[in-house]
Formats: structure tokens, sequence, C-alpha cells
């Protein structure tokens, strides 16, 4: 049988409302009580009901992440950083992954109104965020994360992605690579439409430079072995020269592709330059520049908005941060 405040109170002789203060208190308790309850709760082995507590209160000590691909490790650096700012107001994470799919998108919005959660910080999993307006207008406050909508609709952290693909082109084209390949995920995200807007501009301002767009169906190291595969079995004459790619996990698969048997030498063949900057950018087969974003800063500062929002204290809705392009080995030396 589970033991309750009650059986704590009786075995150490104080009253149920003392223990309560103990527990949620206990600058109202004398040193010498609160460390005799605390002796009973170990020796008892009492477990708090904070669900219980959490109805009475009206909201959780809790707060709602949900982003579309928790194996990416962009994201896993977003989580720890909100869970660092969480952490220093005395609340806990609660994550979801809705696999960029709208529908288990919506059952953890729905799971996490349902546990009282203060609010959500969410990374949509497409462009249609028609339910997440709809969730917000109920009452429950979310902040996109690694996403903005214009007129700061909803409160959003995220990066320029822009300028991030503006970045990387130039930086290939700055290297002599005039045929560049931009490997990405579906049009519609919008992060991935971002940076190819970055990329097209750098290359329209170049007169003899080309841009190539391959997309494929997700932003994964399959999905980029599988664009490389692609590209190396084309006529050489026919392949790019240098290749953007939308995140990391791609660019990683592209990186396999080409060094299975020697057939695309990185960056001699083709150059090569991804984006997140996630730990293992630097430990690939060659090292990949990349552009970074401030992962575990988004995810701090989507938490600090939040706590912002809940406590009525004015700040800016939109906070973007400006990315910073990391040169290493496979995009070669600028000529």
């Amino acid at each position: 049988m589970a033991v309750g405040v009650k059986d704590v109170a009786a075995a150490a002789g104080v009253s149920v409302g003392t223990v309560s203060n103990v527990l949620n208190q206990p600058e109202r308790v004398s040193a010498r009580t609160a460390e005799r309850v605390q002796r009973v709760i170990q020796e008892l082995g009492f477990v708090r009901n904070d669900a219980a507590r959490q109805l009475r209160a009206g909201r959780s000590r809790s707060i709602g992440l949900v982003v579309p691909d928790i194996g990416n490790p962009f994201f896993a650096e977003v989580a720890r950083g909100a869970e660092d700012r969480a952490a220093d107001a005395g609340m806990t994470v609660l994550l979801g992954n809705s696999d960029e799919q709208d529908e288990r998108q919506q059952a953890h919005l729905e799971l996490f109104q349902e546990q009282r959660v203060n609010g959500v910080l969410l990374t949509p999993a497409s462009d249609d965020l028609a339910a997440v307006h709809r969730f917000a207008a109920g009452g429950m406050p979310v902040i996109l994360v690694d996403r903005e909508v214009e007129q700061g609709v909803l409160p959003s952290v995220s990066v320029d992605d822009v300028e991030g693909g503006r970045l990387a082109v130039e930086h290939l084209l700055a290297s002599g690579r005039r045929r560049i390949a931009y490997v990405c995920g579906p049009r519609s995200v919008q992060q991935v439409a971002d940076r190819l807007a970055g990329a097209q501009a750098a290359v329209d301002a170049m007169a003899d430079a080309e841009l190539e767009v391959i997309e494929q169906p997700s932003l994964t190291v399959l999905q980029g072995r599988a664009a490389g595969e692609s590209l190396v079995s084309r006529p050489s004459s026919s392949r790019p020269d240098a290749v953007f790619a939308a995140n990391d996990l791609l660019a990683v698969g592209l990186l396999q592709a080409f060094s299975f048997g020697g057939a695309v030498r990185v960056p001699e063949d083709i150059a090569m330059v991804g984006y997140d900057d996630i730990d293992f950018a630097s430990a690939t087969v060659v090292p990949l520049s990349s552009v970074r974003q401030p992962a575990r800063l988004l995810g701090w500062t989507g938490v600090d908005l939040l706590l912002k929002e809940l406590d009525g204290v004015d700040h800016d809705r939109r906070v973007r941060f400006q990315p910073e392009l990391v040169v290493r080995e496979s995009s070669g030396p600028v000529r």
C-alpha cells in the first residue's frame, strides 16, 4: 500500500499541514521539525503525488518540447539547452518527437495540455501551423524554436537561415567552384527553403555560377547517401564541383557515398559544406565544413522566453541569432 501524507504526519507526530509545509514551504517549519519529517519520509519511502498537487495548483513544474527528429544531434543539443534553463527555474522538460508528422505533433501537444505543462517549445513538423495557432489560442503558451512566423504571431527563437545559406555558397564560390548542388529535404520545410534562398542569392551574384537543387524525402544520413550515390553514378563531367547540404546528416551520407571505392575525392573533385556543425562534423572521414547554429542557446533562450511570457515580463518576442561558417578540410582552400 502506498504511503500517504497522513502516514508521514502520524509517524512524525505532526499535522498534515506541517508535512505539506516541509515539502512545499520549508522556510515556514523549524529546522528540527523539518529534519524529523524528512527522516520519516525516508524511513517510510514516501513519494509525493505530484500529479495531484499539479491538479490543485492548475500548473505543473514541467515544460513540453516537441522536435521533428530527436535522432538528429542538433535537436539533442537544443533539448540540453532547454533543460539547463528549465533546471535554473526548478522545472523539467518533457520531450516529444514528431518524426516530422503533423499528427504526432498534435498528439504530443494534446498530451502536454492534459498534463498541464507550463508551456511548449515547438519546432514545427511542417509549414501548416493552423493547429498550433488554435492550441496557443486556447491559453497554452507556445514558443517556436528554430523557426519564426511573420509579424511575431507566436514568440520565437531562430537563426537567420537565409544568411547561413549565403555564407555556405559564397565560401564555395570563393574556393573557385561554380557548379553548386544544394542537397536538401522537402522544400516545404521552412529552414530548407530559407537556406536555398540564401544559396540562390549567392549564385545569382556570380555570373558564371549555377545551382542545382537535389531534393530528398527527408534530412537523414540515408537520404544523403542516396543523393551521393546518384551523383557518383553520373559521368564526372556532369557532376557538380561543390555540394551544399541542408544539414550535416545529409552531408555525412554524401561523404559516405563519395568515399566508397574512392569514386569521388573530397574536396579535390567535389567540395562540401554542411549545416548545423553537429559534434561529429569535425570527426568525419574528411572533416566537414559547416554552418554553425547555436543549438544549445536556442533551447536555453526558448525556455527563457517562455518564463518571461508566464511572468508577464516585457521582452522581445522574436529572437534571431546569426549563423557562423566553420571551415574545415571538406571545402578545400580558398583560391
